[in-house]
């Protein structure tokens, strides 16, 4: 089975003119976007926390603004395909944090968190989701010649091996949002590669009924999460408290709001106003057209990477941008389905927008891996092209003063 997206060619190569007319568009789109949804996040985060924590939150988003954005030029400078050759390692490293987490205090009920002095708290399972996309887009792309003749046998046993290890730490770590998009990443990366669908209905019928066995008898917090959230006014005063407080602040700002840093659900009455319910916040302040118009930037936004996917120049740039696309969009998805009581209350933040070093970093880091693949396809092999450029330019500097 050939990949999904376009069928890319034989040859590998898409015509210079079509990656002019949508790749550099969709490029310029995704960017705008990215730098839109970041900023309008960084003024909600001073409305949502001023009145409470002071600018304490927004100096801390900026300094980790600062790590993404030197991870975003990174991704870019150095190029997909030379990062995603030690994506291997990487995984290999971040399973190591991953058993770090597990092994460190609980947080709420979850080991998702690892704390470094002078640094903060930082969570390797939002980083997984970027270096599993990077390991899922090389593997696959260098075992495509086995899609057509040995798809099971050849890539996708070996392709789960390989990430059930990270997975199962990251359920150890009762963390089951992130475990369920990172399998969501994983099954993405490998329908679009060419393997089929089908192939992971067997083993869903075993580990679903499974899961919801073990989180009915012998995890009672999070079955309580998911019977509650469908009728929070019963628990208001209890296990609900979040959401009912997250619904009281969405009904009462209507559809403008009540006022820009007029919120009053956030003056200790809505917990985690600041980080995975800051989108309640928007909804009371701003009102359910600003919310609306969050929901379009972030489709719009994940289009583009899809786009940039479907036109990708390689398999490699067109599985990674893809995953990218993905999980950004399933992860505001979740967020916005959990603070209108759509979903379970589950700790997932709102890309680019909630406080959170980790996740801003992720998000950041990925989004230069998607326009990496769409520099990609517009100059082949542009990494190359600028270390020459550089290099002559070097060159031409020392002979000034030979």
């Amino acid at each position: 089975m050939k990949p999904i997206l376009d069928r890319i060619r034989e040859e590998d190569v898409l015509p210079q003119k079509r990656a002019y007319d949508v790749v550099l568009p969709a490029a310029a789109i995704f960017v705008a976007l990215m730098f839109t949804i970041l900023l309008f996040g960084i003024t909600m985060l001073y409305s949502t926390s001023f009145g409470t924590d002071g600018t304490t939150y927004l100096y801390k988003q900026f300094q980790w603004a600062i790590v993404g954005f030197a991870g975003f030029f990174g991704a870019i400078y150095i190029g997909f395909k030379r990062i995603s050759d030690w994506s291997g390692w990487m995984l290999i490293v971040i399973c190591i944090l991953l058993l770090i987490a597990d092994m460190s205090p609980a947080v709420k009920g979850a080991h998702r968190w690892i704390k470094i002095p002078g640094v903060g708290n930082i969570q390797p399972s939002e980083y997984a989701k970027v270096i599993l996309s990077l390991f899922l887009a090389k593997f696959l792309s260098d075992r495509a010649r086995y899609i057509d003749t040995m798809p099971f046998r050849k890539v996708y046993v070996p392709c789960l091996l390989c990430c059930i290890p990270v997975l199962g730490l990251v359920v150890a770590g009762k963390d089951l949002g992130t475990t369920l998009l990172l399998t969501t990443i994983v099954v993405g990366a490998m329908y679009v590669a060419g393997i089929r669908i089908s192939w992971f209905l067997g083993p869903a019928t075993v580990i679903l009924p499974a899961g919801f066995f073990y989180i009915k008898y012998f995890d009672s917090m999070r079955w309580g999460r998911m019977t509650i959230f469908m009728r929070p006014e019963d628990y208001a005063q209890g296990d609900g408290y979040q959401l009912y407080n997250s619904l009281l602040a969405l009904g009462s700002g209507g559809w403008f709001g009540v006022g820009f840093t007029e919120s009053r659900m956030k003056m200790s009455y809505l917990p985690e106003a600041h980080t995975d319910f800051i989108l309640s916040i928007v909804g009371e302040e701003l009102g359910y057209v600003a919310l609306i118009l969050v929901m379009v930037a972030y489709i719009a936004f994940m289009t583009c990477a899809i786009l940039i996917a479907k036109n990708a120049r390689t398999r490699q740039g067109m599985i990674l941008a893809f995953c990218v696309g993905l999980f950004i969009g399933a992860q505001a998805v979740i967020n916005i389905g959990v603070i209108c009581g759509a979903f379970p209350t589950k700790g997932m933040p709102a890309p680019f927008i909630s406080y959170g070093g980790s996740s801003l970093v992720t998000c950041l880091t990925a989004s230069g891996f998607v326009l990496s693949v769409a520099l990609d396809t517009v100059v082949p092999d542009y990494p190359d092209k600028i270390r020459e450029w550089q290099k002559g330019k070097w060159n031409k500097f020392k002979e000034l003063f030979k």
